[in-house]
């Protein structure tokens, strides 16, 4: 049997659409198409059900991937590891929220660059982008807050990052403790609140899982948008009011007394992180390195 129609046969079937396996494949949709038929006609079976999105596949189709990918997968291996004694440069093209990439990701990988590989990113605060992204070939790996479903993604989970409600010592000393556990977020009205988009998200989430309750959203809600968490915390520190951060991006300004946790829940709101690649990518050496290097990293943050 050919292998590069096996080889496409996995790529479909990972991505579960005939376009996307071309982009990756950098083939043409209609060659896709023709070598599934080819190898459909070799088999005499069909291998997937076309759908109006997409194909998914039969059962015929996901026995022969099962016995199929941990081989192409495997012959994937022998390659990168000649091209890597060769001493082929690679790159690694990343994906994800800025302030996770410049404070967590960038310095984990950075031994990379001393082997001799480049890093090349794309600041995404938007999830679903990012991983279309990486279907799309775009991006090697993403790291996001969002757990992907379906067989074309892998993820891994990284990391839980706590929450907590900031503000700069002025405004913390106007809310009494006992108060705000007492009479909860109406506590905290007149205070300024600084958040990444209009919609306010964390402060969102915070509101729900700490007080049962939602912040006010309207359009003037918040006294400063800005859609970067570094550019937030700054805002904090000035004084312009408070915010829901993460306790890693704000934790030497904490030390430093320049901004306060206002009384932390018992148990404080969490949100996981994910590493997320192509399903079967992990094969190449480049990615492989870097996916232990952050796996590795993460369990000290």
């Amino acid at each position: 049997m050919d292998l590069a129609l096996l080889r496409t046969f996995v790529a479909v079937h990972r991505a579960g659409s005939f376009t996307r396996a071309a982009a990756l494949l950098g083939l043409s949709q209609p060659a896709v198409t023709s070598q599934i038929r080819t190898l459909e006609r070799q088999l005499g079976r069909p291998l997937f059900h076309r759908r109006s999105r997409g194909v998914t596949p039969t059962a015929v189709g996901d026995e022969l991937a099962h016995k199929a990918a941990p081989h192409l997968d495997a012959l994937l291996r022998i390659t990168e590891a000649e091209r890597e004694a060769a001493g082929a440069q690679r790159t690694l093209h990343l994906a994800g929220p800025p302030e996770f990439l410049s404070l967590r990701v960038l310095p984990a990988l950075a031994p990379l660059v001393g082997q001799g590989h480049t890093l090349r990113t794309a600041l995404r605060t938007n999830a679903e982008e990012a991983l279309d992204g990486l279907a799309a070939g775009h991006h090697d790996l993403v790291t996001t807050t969002v757990r992907p479903r379906g067989g074309l993604f892998t993820a891994t989970a990284l990391c839980d990052e706590e929450h907590l409600l900031v503000a700069a010592p002025y405004w913390a000393a106007l809310v009494d403790a006992d108060r705000l556990r007492e009479g909860g977020p109406a506590t905290l009205d007149g205070i300024p609140l600084v958040e990444v988009h209009e919609s306010m998200p964390l402060a969102t989430r915070y509101w729900a899982a700490v007080f049962e309750s939602r912040p006010d959203t309207r359009p003037d809600a918040a006294t400063v948008v800005v859609p970067d968490l570094r550019a937030v915390l700054e805002c904090v520190r000035a004084g312009a009011g408070l915010a829901v951060l993460p306790r890693y991006l704000c934790r030497e300004a904490l030390d430093r007394g320049e901004v306060v946790a206002l009384p932390e829940p018992a148990v404080p709101p969490l949100r996981t992180w994910f590493l997320v690649v192509r399903t079967g990518s992990l094969a190449l050496a480049h990615l492989s390195r870097a996916h232990e290097l952050l796996v590795g990293a993460a369990a000290h943050w």
